[in-house]
């Protein structure tokens, strides 16, 4: 008898690792929830980090057939908040992060040696305490991190998002 298992494909992986970006409020809102979310979500333009000009042309280049017709105004605004929250001086969200999978878990004494390696560099072990997340938000803030400097390989990454989950997450899976 053949037995298979099937884990996640590389796209669910990449799913599980998705920047989650803060919607905004008032008339940006509604420019984006009337032309943009109906083909695609507000967390892609995370993975981009670009001028006005950049995202006037990205706009523009995307949208050539009218389906997501803007007029000036609303064109001005939203590239106007694309602009301020991911501008040229923000960091992008990396596309290519692939969670591995891995077999050996994290004691707290483990945890905490690696996070006062990687993480207090920056900020005390209280910014963290005080933090209740689901394994793919800590996913996305460790990641995030890394990119500032935190000194962590993927697999390290993904055993310290275990035991954060573990430790300090929420009854949530999102």
């Amino acid at each position: 008898m053949l037995l298979c298992v099937a884990g996640p494909s590389a796209a669910q992986l990449r799913r599980m690792t998705r920047p989650k970006v803060e919607r905004p409020d008032g008339p940006v809102w509604e420019v984006i929830r009337n032309h943009c979310t109906a083909c695609h979500g507000i967390d892609d333009y995370a993975f981009y980090a670009q001028d006005r000009a950049a995202w006037q042309k990205l706009i523009g280049d995307k949208h050539k057939s009218g389906e997501a017709e803007l007029s000036e105004a609303d064109r001005n605004l939203l590239v106007d908040w694309l602009a301020a929250k991911f501008g040229p001086d923000t960091k992008p969200f990396p596309r290519t992060y692939i969670p591995p999978e891995i077999t050996t878990f994290f004691s707290d004494p483990e945890a905490i040696r690696l996070m006062n390696r990687a993480c207090t560099k920056c900020h005390g072990m209280d910014r963290v305490e005080k933090t209740r997340k689901a394994a793919d938000a800590w996913r996305v803030t460790l990641i995030d991190m890394r990119e500032r400097g935190a000194q962590l390989s993927d697999q390290e990454l993904e055993q310290l998002v275990e035991w954060l989950a573990r430790v300090w997450g929420t009854n949530e899976d999102k």
